[in-house]
């Protein structure tokens, strides 16, 4: 069983939220009592995951955005605290894949696309949340990197990049503004279970080998790390990145 929070009162924003680790952790933020921002590069897919939230009873909006885009990013921020009124915790969840390619023949395209999203739109989502929170003089921010952001894997290289770049971004702006009472830290998923991650697993038995705890992770279980990185609980937490891996990374 997962501890249970109460965030009544609190505003959340969750970027890549239509589906998998964002859309779990999303209703996670609901069901602890936060409002919730849900954004995603699918606006329908973003607001048919808010309408399910507020036909349950919790407040909820769907905003459509592309993280890359600095504007984008900036709008979505500026609709959340339209909304609610604030912004106390953030989930940077939006990230893509592309495929496993020898470090040779990677594509400037593969390369650029891939930072794009999941380096660059954590930068421009952290950025105009920092601008909110600092306001207020006081947030938390989770940055999702990955058990790529810790180690090398062959094929991986580009994708790899990307996320050590989002712990490296993590820990700067962590340290900057902890004496300013935000907070910033990243989850580092493992193999989870979810539809992006489906398409990386076909062949890749191999990867399941590695898996200490015997099975992939679940959507859940990242939410779960989220919010308690976002909570009370984790006030003196600063800086980290945490591996949510099923002991990948401890090979």
């Amino acid at each position: 069983m997962n501890p249970t929070y109460d965030f009544t009162g609190q505003v959340a924003l969750v970027t890549g939220a239509a589906s998998g680790m964002g859309l779990a952790t999303a209703r996670a933020f609901a069901q602890a009592g936060a409002a919730v921002a849900l954004a995603d590069l699918d606006q329908k897919a973003a607001e048919r995951a808010a309408q399910e939230l507020t036909a349950a009873g919790h407040q909820a909006i769907g905003i459509g955005c592309d993280v890359a885009d600095e504007d984008q990013a900036a709008a979505m921020v500026a609709r959340t605290v339209e909304a609610f009124g604030r912004l106390d915790m953030a989930f940077n969840n939006a990230g893509i894949q592309v495929p496993p390619t020898d470090a040779a023949d990677e594509t400037a395209a593969n390369f650029d696309r891939v930072n794009a999203v999941n380096l660059r739109g954590i930068w421009t989502c952290q950025k105009h949340e920092l601008r909110q929170m600092r306001i207020q003089g006081s947030g938390a921010i989770v940055n999702c990197s990955s058990l790529g952001g810790l180690v090398g894997l062959p094929e991986r290289a580009a994708y790899h990049a990307s996320k050590h770049g989002v712990i490296g971004l993590t820990k700067s702006a962590a340290v900057e503004y902890a004496p300013k009472g935000i907070r910033v830290n990243a989850v580092c998923p493992g193999v989870i279970e979810t539809p992006m991650v489906a398409g990386m697993l076909e062949g890749q038995a191999e990867i399941m080998k590695q898996q200490p705890i015997g099975r992939l992770g679940t959507a859940e279980e990242i939410a779960a790390a989220a919010l308690w990185l976002c909570s009370p609980a984790a006030s003196f937490v600063v800086g980290v990145a945490l591996p949510v891996d099923g002991g990948f990374t401890t090979h």
